[in-house]
């Protein structure tokens, strides 16, 4: 297998077509690691989801969920990221706690042996960013060897500035599954949609490899499924 590359009219399609993918997973008879972004890109998602979720019927308890990133919030229990994902889908969905494997500062070195250790990735569903980034890979720390990694936040550096656009106040780190976590998962999705990502998901797809464009390493995976709408597919030959 190889890129898969899925042009759709527009976002509701985008959002059904990612869908079908995760529940193709959920229908799996065994334990199924997904994780899954948060972010503005999933929230058709997670609505079509949400309402699949309530119809069928099977043994929940096998679903396992990991966030791929996480912003510390000070003074907060949970990051960005836990925060988004509890709101959009954990909660309504009514996922047990116990099926939710949280990445934290605290935790990640020991993360990647836990996934190793519960049969790896199956899924990973990202958005990918106006920068090329992909997870918490952002351009100017992403180095393609790196697994699960943290990067210190301090007033002065950009993505504490990003972070604090959105009205929070950000802890002092970032930790993400690096470039060699994400390719090690079973099958990958790129969800894009919107003229204002046209230009980087042509980079990504149809520019070299490259650090500057963190993204543009999930093409050497050997499955990896891009789903964009015609917008975000408007630049790509």
């Amino acid at each position: 297998m190889s890129m898969k590359k899925i042009i759709v009219k527009d976002y509701e399609t985008l959002s059904e077509v990612a869908a079908s993918i995760v529940i193709e997973k959920w229908s799996l008879d065994r334990r199924v690691n997904l994780s899954l972004t948060a972010g503005s890109t999933p929230k058709g998602m997670y609505q079509i989801l949400l309402a699949r979720k309530e119809q069928m019927v099977q043994d929940w308890s096998t679903i396992h969920y990991y966030n791929f990133d996480e912003v510390a919030l000070a003074n907060e229990r949970y990051g960005l990221t836990m925060q988004a994902l509890r709101e959009e889908f954990y909660l309504p969905a009514a996922i047990s706690e116990g099926n939710v494997h949280e990445l934290n500062a605290d935790n990640y070195q020991t993360a990647s042996a836990e996934i190793q250790q519960a049969g790896g990735l199956d899924l990973v569903v990202m958005g990918l960013g106006g920068d090329g980034h992909f997870c918490g890979n952002l351009p100017e720390y992403t180095k393609f060897g790196a697994g699960i990694y943290e990067v210190s936040m301090t007033p002065e550096t950009a993505l504490y500035q990003m972070v604090e656009k959105m009205g929070v106040t950000p802890g002092d780190k970032l930790v993400t599954f690096g470039p060699q976590t994400v390719l090690s998962a079973q099958q990958l999705v790129l969800m894009v949609n919107g003229e204002a990502k046209a230009e980087i998901l042509r980079q990504v797809l149809e520019e070299p490899v490259t650090e500057e464009v963190p993204a543009s390493i999930l093409r050497l995976h050997n499955n990896l499924t891009v789903i964009a709408d015609e917008a975000a597919a408007s630049r790509l030959s």
